[in-house]
């Protein structure tokens, strides 16, 4: 019987470390056999596209239920995706159309030019804003769960989407009813209302790739966010949103530039859709640069992202 002095205990001893060897062969099998695959490691580029598309209905459920629950706190609910804009389209009406009058400038209807490009707008700025904070907002998820990352800004942007959809259509029935007033020039329903199908199209694919891009600087340099509103700013009175393009800026050389420039072609897509304004006729060559926009950015903004997907949360 061993003695231990009053106060004192016995140190317990640590034994010594396991060491485990495992041969390469084995642990080339218990991959293949589980299809394992390295953490933190960028997939290629083919296998990484693979993973997102079968995660579709993920993606689908995900946005649809953001789209849900931003106004589920409220009284009005869901109501405020068209009350929203509404207000920002008669704020921007009185102030820059009838106040001002710079809206009116080569514009027949004022009130429906102004409602377009708001709606519109504020579509892509929101699809922009859940781009950049979709890593950041979902940080846990990101850093618990395997998943391809893409999976995030898109479904942001597919949210946006579900609540341009009844917007649209409360667009679309203001700019109609405009027309009846003395003081704005008619809307008339015609064929080429479907051409509003494939605008929205292109500027939800413009947007994704746009919210690929901000969702990657945003996450490796979090300052950014504050800037973006104010770009965002810039940005809406750079692309005519107010104001006809053509009038304002074709005056000058450069003018060009921002009107061909990616929201500015959008709008004006939008635009010649469902009015009847002889600035904005149906014109090949805006469609043209509408498909180019987006293929150009859908696939850099893609590439953008999946090239930091090992640094997603670990930064």
């Amino acid at each position: 019987m061993t003695n231990v002095e009053p106060g004192l205990e016995a140190v317990p001893t640590v034994p010594p470390p396991l060491e485990r060897t495992f041969a390469p062969s084995a642990v080339d099998a218990a991959v293949r056999d589980n299809a394992l695959e390295a953490i933190g490691v960028r997939p290629r580029l083919g296998a990484y596209f693979k993973e997102l598309w079968e995660r579709r209905a993920f993606i689908r459920v995900m946005a649809v239920s953001k789209a849900y629950s931003e106004n589920q706190g409220t009284y009005l609910g869901q109501v405020w995706t068209l009350i929203s804009p509404i207000i920002n389209a008669s704020v921007y009406v009185l102030i820059f159309g009838f106040l001002l009058q710079i809206g009116r400038q080569g514009i027949e209807n004022t009130i429906a030019f102004i409602v377009v490009g708001v709606f519109m707008f504020r579509f892509f700025e929101r699809s922009v804003m859940a781009g950049a904070h979709s890593l950041n907002k979902n940080m846990n998820l990101v850093r618990s769960v395997q998943f391809p990352r893409a999976v995030l800004p898109i479904a942001g942007v597919l949210a946006e989407l579900t609540v341009l959809g009844p917007a649209l259509v409360v667009m679309c029935v203001i700019s109609y009813l405009s027309g009846f007033l003395p003081i704005a020039g008619k809307v008339t329903i015609d064929w080429y209302w479907l051409l509003l199908i494939p605008a929205v199209i292109l500027m939800w694919i413009f947007s994704t790739g746009c919210a690929f891009m901000v969702a990657r600087w945003v996450a490796m340099t979090p300052d950014l966010d504050n800037l973006l509103p104010h770009v965002m700013r810039v940005l809406m009175y750079a692309s005519g949103v107010i104001f006809s393009m053509e009038r304002v800026v074709g005056v000058f050389s450069w003018g060009w530039i921002l009107e061909y420039q990616p929201v500015a072609v959008y709008l004006y897509l939008v635009r010649s859709s469902l009015l009847n304004e002889p600035a904005y006729t149906p014109d090949a060559t805006m469609w043209l640069f509408g498909v180019i926009w987006a293929v150009l950015f859908s696939v850099i903004g893609f590439l953008v992202f999946w090239g930091g997907e090992e640094r997603y949360g670990r930064d």
